[in-house]
């Protein structure tokens, strides 16, 4: 397994030149709350880089401070529902383009928010996502609505000319706790699935093989929905379930990712009306906080 404290040659010159953050609280089809959650997060994100700016003394966070800017998204009237996707993939669509030394934080509402970010990534050659989330998003139940919702919307990524339909995508997941889903559906749309029961019991052998299906990646995309947190470390989620990952435990994923090729994190589904003094926020700002500072240092402080 990579070793979180691992430090390029020069990392002054090798982290990002700027970090830009996308507040998109869409939360229709599924999720309803976690706007509000993405909004939430992007107050307490000005706050501290607003407290780091008037710090007049040196500080870890000098390295992403000067190179951070907000952009957020409203969906407050039926012109800007009807154009949600669209919109998404246009605000996506530079941030997978630019340089691989740029970095983004996307704060979504409900999963389905970050469709439009999965489709343009999967049109750049190379790009792995490593998807964290209690569910694998192709449910097509007897209950399922078939039109696009936070839980099916990977069935409906549309596919780049020359993806065949039979190819999966270039997702890797790990954390879901399904119980239905055979094996050889999971396998039409994901390159490949942990469990969470398959990595309470193997976890050595599954951070390794999650560190070997990254390997190969030029550009990896980290999508984070809360609900793969167990509810006993994160209530604040729509849907939960349990037997999920602990805090410790995506530490240890993100151990696996080689930090120069992070080109963004994806959230979603924080719901903050379902939060308990705060510890949910408190515990996905503090993550967001430390892969910031990861990022732009390239290496998990260790001292």
């Amino acid at each position: 397994m990579a070793s979180p404290g691992r430090k390029p040659e020069n990392p002054a010159s090798a982290g990002p030149r700027r970090t830009s953050v996308v507040v998109f609280p869409f939360d229709i089809f599924g999720g309803s709350g976690a706007g509000a959650g993405a909004e939430l997060i992007a107050d307490e994100l000005r706050e501290i880089v607003a407290d780091n700016r008037r710090e007049e003394v040196p500080t870890r966070a000098d390295v992403y401070t000067r190179k951070f800017r907000i952009k957020e998204y409203s969906f407050d009237s039926l012109a800007a529902l009807n154009a949600w996707r669209t919109t998404g993939r246009q605000a996506a669509r530079p941030m997978l383009d630019g340089a691989p030394q740029d970095f983004f934080l996307w704060l979504g509402g409900s999963h389905i928010s970050s469709l439009p970010v999965y489709e343009e990534a999967i049109r750049q050659p190379g790009t792995i996502i490593l998807q964290l989330d209690a569910h694998l998003d192709i449910h097509h139940f007897a209950s399922c609505n078939p039109l696009p919702t936070h839980g099916n919307f990977i069935r409906h990524i549309e596919r780049p000319d020359g993806h065949s339909e039979n190819e999966p995508f270039p997702i890797v997941h790990l954390g879901h706790r399904d119980l239905l889903l055979p094996q050889e559906e999971i396998g039409r749309f994901y390159r490949r699935a942990h469990s969470a029961i398959e990595f309470a019991q193997r976890r050595e052998g599954v951070l390794a093989e999650i560190e070997g299906s990254l390997a190969g990646a030029d550009r990896i995309l980290l999508d984070i929905d809360c609900d793969v947190f167990d509810p006993a470390f994160f209530p604040a989620t729509g849907r939960p379930v349990p037997a999920g990952l602990s805090p410790l435990d995506v530490l240890r994923v993100l151990g696996c990712i080689p930090l120069e090729k992070l080109a963004g994190v994806v959230l979603s589904e924080f719901d903050p009306g379902r939060d308990q003094t705060d510890r949910s926020l408190g515990l996905i700002v503090w993550l967001l906080e430390a892969t910031l500072l990861a990022r732009h240092e390239l290496r998990w402080h260790t001292h």
